[in-house]
């Protein structure tokens, strides 16, 4: 068996301000957390909930939509553009071929739409529920993610969102997504100036579904009214038969490639501070300086491609730093080894989401630096290895002055060691 770590964090005791390690026990591996808003998490009961502003989020969502062991979620600020987002009966307009009763999806209030009149489609007003004037502007060359909920109330599986963009890029866009299991999306409109559109469906629970698509703006524009409606194919913009029922609730447009927590937004838009969780000076006894190991386990619910966001940071400065983090390709896992601004990368690509154990024990000796991956070696490096003093956590505090590199996801645990863990100590500690 591995020695004992330096470090241990297992998510599970915190208070406002503070992450708590279970080791070092002394207290000098407690990390401090910061974030001056309210945010929303995953709890242990399935549910959406608000979490104070300062208290780090303990998130119980799997891949599944279940309520498992908690995980620590770290996501840069983000604004929500949708009004009324935490119930969608509020300053919603109801078509007149359309019902809707309350309903609960996982903790936010949402509306339950049902079919009264057959013939109508979501791009007509007698055929959606619809929220005008939201006025979200939308720059040229942005990414945004549109992102909500949809409950499966009945045995109707496909539904879909319309936004209408107007200025430069004028135009229509919408999609249709189908919850059955097999989980298959499609374009209902595309006359908007936008390109890259990536939809995706996660299980949130029994019969709940976030349904979300990224997109990157071709010109500027502005989202006025967004609509939701039962359809009845993910390609078209017609409603079903009478009597079909679907349930929508927690709209969310943002800046960036991922569909972040919840934000709910009443009368005007709602804003998320960077989630920042760090810990430095007396930590520095715990890193190892010369050679050590880094472990974490992680949970990875989006893969994108851009900056590469960071899980465990040790650091200086920007140009000074070890970083296990996941890539810039979207497809993978990084260790990045840099002295004075000069850096060496080991590389695990070939990745989907899931849960991973990553490890890497470094030196700086010839090849002595190895990354793995599930049990897996995935690559060796030769590493030049700084001095260092602080251990960042999802570097929310974008230190390295990159874009982008904030982590985005959760972190089921992670571990240091001053030591080099064999290689058949670190596929034993990585193996599932």
């Amino acid at each position: 068996m591995p020695a004992a770590p330096s470090l241990l964090i297992v998510p599970y005791r915190s208070k406002t301000g503070k992450l708590y390690s279970q080791i070092p026990t002394s207290g000098a591996g407690d990390f401090t957390v910061t974030r001056n808003t309210t945010a929303t998490r995953f709890n242990s009961a399935g549910l959406i909930e608000s979490v104070a502003s300062g208290i780090p989020r303990l998130d119980y969502y799997t891949s599944g939509g279940t309520a498992g062991c908690p995980a620590l979620l770290v996501e840069p600020a983000a604004t929500n553009g949708i009004l009324n987002s935490a119930d969608t009966r509020t300053s919603w307009t109801l078509g007149a071929n359309l019902t809707s009763g309350a309903i609960d999806v996982i903790g936010v209030s949402g509306n339950n739409l049902t079919v009264a009149v057959s013939g109508s489609n979501i791009g007509a007003a007698l055929g959606r529920l619809q929220r005008p004037a939201n006025n979200v502007a939308l720059a040229s060359g942005s990414t945004y993610t549109i992102s909500f909920f949809l409950k499966q109330t009945g045995t109707h599986t496909i539904g879909g969102y319309y936004a209408l963009i107007t200025g430069a890029a004028a135009g229509d866009l919408g999609a249709g997504f189908d919850v059955s299991g097999s989980f298959s999306s499609g374009s209902i409109y595309n006359s908007a100036g936008t390109t890259s559109r990536i939809r995706r469906v996660e299980r949130w629970g029994t019969d709940v579904f976030r349904c979300s698509e990224t997109f990157t703006m071709t010109a500027s524009g502005t989202l006025t009214s967004l609509n939701f409606a039962p359809l009845v194919s993910v390609t078209s913009t017609i409603n079903p038969a009478v009597g079909t029922q679907l349930g929508f609730a927690a709209p969310q447009i943002e800046l960036g490639s991922v569909p972040t927590s919840f934000i709910p937004t009443t009368t005007g838009t709602g804003s998320r501070s960077a989630d920042v969780i760090s810990v430095s000076g007396a930590v520095s006894g715990s890193i190892g300086q010369t050679e050590g190991t880094i472990y974490a386990e992680v949970d990875v619910r989006s893969f994108v491609s851009s900056a590469a966001r960071r899980i465990v940071n040790l650091r200086v400065d920007g140009s000074n730093l070890l970083s296990l983090e996941m890539n810039a390709a979207g497809n993978g896992f990084d260790f990045l080894a840099t002295v004075a601004g000069v850096g060496v990368t080991a590389s695990a690509s070939g990745i989907t989401t899931g849960v991973y154990k990553i490890a890497v024990g470094y030196n700086s000796a010839t090849n002595g630096t190895a990354l793995y991956v599930n049990g897996t070696l995935r690559d060796t490096k030769t590493v030049a290895i700084p001095n260092l003093s602080a251990v960042v956590f999802g570097l929310g505090v974008r230190a390295d002055g990159a874009a982008g590199t904030q982590l985005n996801d959760r972190i089921r645990a992670a571990a240091l060691y001053t030591t080099r863990l064999t290689d058949a100590e670190l596929a034993t500690l990585t193996t599932p």
